[in-house]
């Protein structure tokens, strides 16, 4: 019987995730042949490649110049997304806060709002002819080549922040009350509390939010594509997946583009699996310690 309820949801998930990236693998090992012309049906035909995509799209340097990009915008996005975050949900968590619910809902609204609706509202607060905001800085030119890339970070952390938030914070509340009663009662402050008693137990829910934004950093497309029409600074190939899209709807290459979304999300399993192994060896050798 569990099977049976288990099945519509294993069928979706063949369908929708495992054909597509199975598909995606075939298609990478894949390239298109011309003869003569290619004005006649049997002209163009698809032979095996073998690795040669990989091989290319590894000597790609809009690709390389690509994941740069994107390794300097988590640099800043994910230290910062978290580190307002877990600020927020501590505060929430206080004794002394007041209007939580009210500031919960203003934190997380945010995120309840479309990225490329977020992106497309900040873009044009961007823009010196409409912006509010850029005479209040100076003048400076939010899409110029070097400010952009905060520009853009500053639309992910602001969308972000309120998911992360809400995760940290319901960890927090889980926390049995009586390990704060007695802290209180041995004379430690609150600051003191949060740093002996709630980070170290909410780690596992630390772990979490960094997976997920490192995950979400290295698949980065809404925003740069959205505010893409209104920066010249902001190029077809930003990110990985924006040199992916590039690649099969705009060159018709479907072949390098496989290869190249496969190769994300190798990298992607690879550090996302790596952070977890480095955090779960430094936890265990501190419990080991302690």
């Amino acid at each position: 019987m569990p099977y049976a309820f288990l099945t519509p949801a294993i069928v979706l998930f063949v369908v929708f995730c495992i054909v597509p990236i199975g598909y995606s693998v075939y298609m990478s090992l894949r390239k298109a042949q011309v003869k003569g012309l290619g004005l006649r049906p049997g002209d163009r035909t698809e032979v095996f490649a073998g690795t040669r995509n990989y091989a290319n799209a590894l000597k790609d340097p809009e690709l390389i110049h690509s994941v740069l990009r994107v390794l300097g915008y988590g640099l800043i996005v994910v230290p910062m997304m978290l580190g307002l975050a877990l600020l927020f949900a501590l505060l929430l968590d206080g004794t002394r806060a007041r209007l939580v619910r009210s500031a919960r809902i203003a934190i997380f609204l945010p995120y309840a709002i479309p990225t490329v609706i977020a992106s497309l509202m900040w873009g044009f607060l961007y823009l010196p002819s409409v912006s509010p905001i850029v005479d209040l800085l100076g003048g400076a030119d939010l899409f110029a080549p070097s400010t952009v890339l905060y520009s853009i970070a500053n639309v992910a952390v602001w969308g972000g922040t309120g998911f992360n938030m809400m995760v940290i914070y319901t960890s927090l509340r889980a926390i049995p009350s009586d390990l704060y009663e007695a802290a209180r009662i041995d004379g430690a402050s609150e600051l003191r509390i949060a740093f002996r008693i709630k980070i170290p137990l909410i780690v596992p829910s630390l772990v979490m939010t960094a997976v997920f934004a490192i995950i979400s950093t290295l698949q980065v497309v809404s925003e740069p594509m959205a505010l893409k029409p209104l920066s010249n600074s902001i190029i077809s190939t930003w990110s990985p997946l924006m040199k992916v899209y590039t690649d099969a709807f705009e060159r018709g290459d479907l072949y390098s583009a496989a290869a190249t979304s496969v190769l994300l999300a190798v990298a992607t399993l690879v550090l996302s699996f790596g952070f977890l192994r480095l955090v779960g060896d430094r936890a265990f050798a501190s419990e080991g310690g302690s």
